[in-house]
């Protein structure tokens, strides 16, 4: 289907909810939902609402505060306790479930307080290619996808939003500090403050998108592939500071950074 015939869904669907939640990031395709949302929707009908805790970095929460002024949406910050889950601590393979389930349950609370019909989130029918259970709490609490719906892959939320101007068109893939970190090991607030700190130091050199990978004394660090020469050409003050944070040996994934890469090694 044509870009311009999804986007025409898209508003179809969103205008058929009447009011809505949506769930904010600020990521592209959260940006993008948004965007779609105010088009259609009375600004009164509309939320954005971002979830803030140890799992989300406090740079991206500045950056969705201005985001969502610029898009013109009202918004409001959640504080979510997901690290007060001993479910979600324990870091299992369902983690992304506890997390969401909590997460979309606190936004439906907060729809009906405002008498706002529905909870959207920005999943998109590329999401489907990797494992993701917390589609499982979507499903459950009836939580609506209207990118999915109408279409709409990773690709065309870029396309469709560089045409809408939205400076979040080419912005780096963003996920919980908690997706670093592999299963089974306990997820703790100092443990995601050292995974920030890590990963803003490289953001800081200019490697756009960045993932590092905790594995207790080693780190595991995922560029785009055409920057991996660039990584290891500044090798010596990269593990300066990776070392000063806790690490005893920084590894380079010569794959590249590609999503969810802690899910290759379970049994889906």
């Amino acid at each position: 289907m044509a870009l311009h015939k999804k986007l025409a869904s898209l508003k179809a669907i969103i205008s058929g909810y009447g009011s809505c939640i949506v769930a904010f990031s600020g990521g592209s395709d959260s940006a993008f939902l948004l965007k779609a949302c105010s088009m259609v929707l009375p600004k009164d009908k509309l939320l954005a609402v971002t979830a803030f805790s140890a799992t989300y970095p406090e740079s991206e929460l500045r950056k969705a505060k201005i985001l969502a002024g610029e898009i013109g949406a009202r918004h409001k910050v959640l504080k979510t306790a997901e690290l007060n889950n001993k479910k979600f601590v324990s870091n299992s393979v369902k983690r992304c479930y506890f997390c969401k389930k909590e997460l979309f349950t606190k936004l439906i609370s907060i729809a009906r307080r405002n008498k706002l019909n529905f909870v959207l989130d920005a999943g998109n029918i590329s999401d489907e290619k990797d494992y993701r259970p917390g589609n499982i709490a979507k499903k459950e609490l009836k939580i609506k996808s209207p990118l999915v719906e109408s279409g709409f892959s990773k690709e065309d939320i870029r396309k469709a939003s560089r045409k809408l101007g939205l400076s979040t068109w080419n912005k780096p893939s963003l996920a919980c500090l908690a997706s670093r970190i592999p299963y089974g090991t306990k997820i703790t607030v100092g443990l995601l403050k050292r995974i920030a700190r890590g990963e803003e130091y490289l953001v800081g050199l200019g490697f756009k998108q960045v993932r590092l990978r905790h594995y207790n004394g080693l780190c595991r660090i995922e560029v785009d592939k055409g920057d991996i020469g660039s990584l290891l050409n500044r090798r010596e003050a990269i593990v300066g500071k990776l070392k000063s944070l806790g690490y005893n040996y920084i590894t380079v994934d010569l794959e590249g950074y590609r999503t969810g890469s802690l899910n290759e090694v379970i049994d889906k």
